[in-house]
């Protein structure tokens, strides 16, 4: 392809996006007939794939009450809604471009991301908290005073436990892992107590082992909380108004605790894994006080 194929092409999806978004999200599924659910295919509980291949997870579950309240706004009972894969890399793009119109998975909605996105109500918070054995009795930062601890090298989990190491003068031997299923390994093998890193991943990890209820994950958290939300194109604010009651009529209602047992604390398909993570006291009280902000501190 020469140099000015390239442009013409890239000119030529420019002007199609921006044609295709100019009348905002809703307008643009009133006249296709159809609303395009962004998915991911590995994000446990939220969105992945199902043994048939269908996208399923506790995200997905929230983005059909979404689409449901499209539906009740365009008065088109009949709207069709099709699913499109997406990756990390990819999800923000197909979304601005007008591909996707949500994407529901399990991103956290920052500050940097708000430039180029929106977000509606946060649906997840996770922190930074260690996983031990429960006969170890390991609970809290100050019961890791003196003892061996791993983390996964390169993650802001290992440079959040160092400074924190640091500050409180806890003694703690920081070991750094190549990736997450060495550094369970090793806490399984007694070479560290504990395990530093996203609760929700630790609670995956518990879950998929020989013996998920020898775990426990720390009351304790290392960081403030990480708000999952999921996105919609930027600067649309009617679409968002839709998205936002929706969201916030599950919170207000109480449909969100059914839908937080059925992936959270309830065994989930394909392989029947429970996840063991009842709802934290921070999320309690976002059910309560929905809210979309970026900021951390937020949800204190």
């Amino acid at each position: 392809m020469t140099l000015t194929q390239k442009l013409v092409g890239t000119l030529l999806f420019a002007g199609l996006a921006t044609g295709a978004l100019a009348q905002g999200t809703l307008e643009k599924v009133r006249a296709a007939g159809v609303i395009t659910v962004g998915n991911r295919d590995a994000s446990i509980p939220f969105s992945y794939l199902d043994d048939k291949q269908q996208p399923i997870g506790y995200a997905m579950d929230l983005c059909a009450r979404i689409v449901d309240a499209v539906r009740v706004e365009l008065k088109m009972p009949g709207l069709k809604s099709v699913f499109q894969p997406v990756t990390s890399a990819t999800r923000i793009p197909l979304l601005a471009n007008g591909t996707i119109d949500l994407e529901c998975g399990s991103t956290t909605n920052n500050l940097e991301r708000q430039k180029q996105v929106s977000y509606t109500i946060t649906h997840f918070l996770t922190a930074n908290r260690f996983i031990a054995k429960k006969a170890d009795k390991l609970n809290t930062l100050a019961d890791l005073k003196g003892k061996t601890v791993v983390s996964t090298s390169g993650t802001t989990n290992i440079k959040q436990l160092t400074e924190l190491n640091a500050a409180q003068n806890l003694g703690v031997n920081i070991l750094a892992a190549k990736d997450h299923a060495e550094a369970f390994l090793m806490v399984e093998t007694g070479r560290a107590v504990a395990f530093v890193m996203d609760d929700i991943l630790l609670a995956s990890l518990a879950a998929s082992s020989t013996n998920p209820g020898q775990w426990q994950i720390s009351s304790d958290a290392m960081s403030l909380p990480e708000p999952y939300g999921i996105m919609i194109r930027k600067d649309d604010p009617a679409f968002k108004k839709v998205v936002d009651a929706a969201m916030v009529n599950i919170y207000k209602s109480g449909e969100i605790n059914k839908i937080y047992a059925k992936w959270f604390t309830s065994p989930i398909p394909p392989k029947g894994i429970n996840l063991n993570m009842p709802m934290t006291a921070v999320f309690k009280n976002l059910t309560t006080n929905p809210i979309d902000s970026a900021d951390p501190a937020a949800y204190k």
